[in-house]
């Protein structure tokens, strides 16, 4: 802790100082609530869509089962052509949300192929349109959980170092201002003393 300058002027610097930490404590412990019940929703949140595609996957190797031509289907049939996102902002932290996707079919031989496919195509954009919305979920975890380790280490700042720091400043700085007020004090009655001493010497003297 640096050594603090045992003046007035100081001791309203660091009552000042208080005073901000205080004021701005509170706002960044809720901030920091918020971002961490925040991030616990759109986890599950993440859980929940990628468990809803991976039943919507077992659906879809079951019913391509019951035709048993499985290796008619190929994974090139369908492929992300673009992704749309948004912009959102959350405890003051700004994030991408999940508006879309826009997919490319490829081309197969309508004759040759079996007719599922067209709908087996559509299944498989289903899947894929989960697992970049939980994609983006995670994005949106991992910019929240950086702002909360930032938010947290300034709370911890102010509550274990900032604020006991300024108050054990200023109980320096009283305490000396009142030490010395008191030897003042005590100076001045001294001084009157001897004045009277000697103002009573002289007089008698005289």
């Amino acid at each position: 802790m640096a050594k603090v300058k045992l003046t007035k002027n100081e001791l309203k610097n660091q009552k000042d100082s208080l005073k901000m930490y205080q004021r701005y404590l509170p706002t960044l412990q809720l901030k920091k609530q918020q971002l961490q019940m925040e991030i616990r929703s759109i986890d599950e949140r993440a859980k929940q869509v990628r468990a809803k595609k991976i039943e919507l996957e077992n659906e879809f190797k079951q019913w391509i089962a019951v035709f048993g031509e499985a290796n008619e289907f190929k994974s090139n049939y369908v492929s992300v052509q673009n992704i749309k996102k948004g912009i959102g902002n959350i405890a003051g932290v700004i994030i991408p949300i999940y508006e879309g996707a826009d997919f490319f079919r490829g081309d197969y031989d309508l004759y040759s192929t079996p007719l599922w496919v067209d709908i087996a195509a559509d299944r498989m954009e289903k899947a894929l349109e989960l697992d970049l919305e939980a994609e983006v979920l995670d994005e949106q975890v991992r910019l929240l959980s950086r702002e909360l380790r930032t938010t947290t280490q300034r709370v911890n700042l102010f509550e274990k170092i900032k604020i006991p720091e300024t108050k054990e400043n200023i109980r320096q700085i009283t305490v000396y201002l009142g030490d010395q007020q008191v030897a003042a004090v005590v100076r001045g009655k001294i001084s009157k003393k001897n004045l009277e001493v000697t103002q009573s010497s002289k007089k008698g003297e005289a």
